[in-house]
């Protein structure tokens, strides 16, 4: 799995519990076998990337804030291939 998508997974794992799209795209991921963030991003739907877009700009911020560039720096690869 890209490492950028794990990361990913480990955040949504927070999200899934309360939110069902949020479940949907870690599946997503589990299921996917995604060569690489691009392809994972290319196969969502628009209500799936605006959710993520909303959620991935508060973990990247948490992660800097926390200290952990590499996290931070692992999601911002994800959040860029949104837009």
């Amino acid at each position: 799995m890209d490492q950028n998508l794990a990361y990913l997974r480990e955040v949504l794992s927070n999200y899934t519990e309360e939110n069902d799209l949020m479940r949907e795209i870690n599946h997503k991921i589990e299921q996917g076998h995604y060569a690489s963030e691009g392809a994972f991003v290319r196969d969502l739907s628009e209500e799936e990337i605006r959710s993520l877009e909303s959620i991935l700009d508060n973990e990247i911020n948490h992660a800097n804030e926390a200290g952990d560039l590499e996290r931070g720096y692992q999601l911002n690869g994800v959040f860029e291939l949104l837009y």
